[in-house]
């Protein structure tokens, strides 16, 4: 059991953290840093963390850190943390984007006490009442440039994971980058756009509510996501993203020659290769 493990930002990913921590009697106190006082009050009426200090304080502390805050902030927070370190603590993150931070922490002393991770979860909701039991359960996580890592800091992580539940999956931060763009981020772009195309066409908000199939439900749902959490993830992984999104306007444009064309028999072909996700995706 790690005696002291604080989380730098008690929302959806870090209450999540402090609740699975506790629940597998991985850690024995949790503290919480937040910038925002009233999740941090949240954090401690909900049992998701036993104290709260400042992020100084916390440091010296602390055996592992976990940072989980929105990727434009955690190389700002990161820069703070590191100088601080010691080689008897650890530092996790678990961000949607990898390769501007393992360039940044890699040029400080104790930069090898550094793990970078992505657990592959979230949700559309934010904040630390978001927090949801056994989420990592099952899930995959994304441990990058694990050779820049101090062997025991790493086996200490892995261990960690598996605790979860987590299957870990390992790649270096650009390719990490890459992937992220092409499975999560223009997922998300995509129902960002869906939602904001219906919201413009259809005018009375009863008819989508009424009508709204689960489809589309499903479909829109990452629509209600947190633009402070995810301008700063395309921001940061902007080429990539930009790749993808070309690509997936080629095939919307595909789809839309077909019907203005009448052309149904290429049409079908589309749909056909696109039912080959199921090979992937049960």
């Amino acid at each position: 059991m790690i005696q002291n493990v604080t989380i730098i930002g008690i929302g959806l990913i870090g209450g999540s953290f402090a609740l699975a921590l506790k629940e597998k009697n991985i850690a024995k106190n949790i503290i919480g840093v937040d910038n925002n006082e009233e999740n941090i009050e949240k954090a401690k009426t909900l049992g998701l963390i036993n104290e709260a200090l400042t992020l100084e304080e916390a440091i010296q502390k602390s055996n592992l850190i976990f940072v989980a805050i929105p990727v434009d902030a955690t190389i700002s927070v990161m820069a703070k943390i590191m100088p601080l370190i010691t080689k008897n603590q650890i530092v996790v993150d678990a961000g949607s984007t990898k390769f501007d931070l393992c360039k940044m922490v890699k040029q400080y002393k104790n930069g090898n006490r550094f793990v970078a991770t992505h657990p592959m979860w979230g949700t559309e909701h934010s904040g630390p009442q978001a927090a949801v039991n056994g989420a990592f359960e099952g899930k995959a996580c994304v441990i990058c440039n694990k050779e820049n890592s101090a062997k025991d800091a790493l086996e200490t992580i892995e261990n960690i994971y598996k605790k979860l539940g987590m299957h870990l999956v390992y790649m270096n931060a650009e390719a990490h980058d890459v992937h992220a763009a092409y499975i999560s981020h223009i997922s998300h772009i995509t129902s960002f756009a869906l939602a904001n195309t219906v919201l413009q066409k259809e005018k009375e908000d009863d008819a989508i509510f009424e009508l709204a199939s689960g489809g589309f439900e499903s479909t829109v749902r990452l629509a209600k996501s947190n633009a402070a959490m995810w301008v700063p993830i395309f921001k940061q992984n902007k080429e990539n993203v930009l790749d993808v999104l070309n690509e997936h306007i080629v095939q919307l444009r595909k789809f839309k020659s077909c019907l203005e064309k009448e052309n149904y028999e290429y049409l079908y072909e589309l749909i056909d290769d696109a039912n080959k996700i199921k090979r992937i995706i049960k």
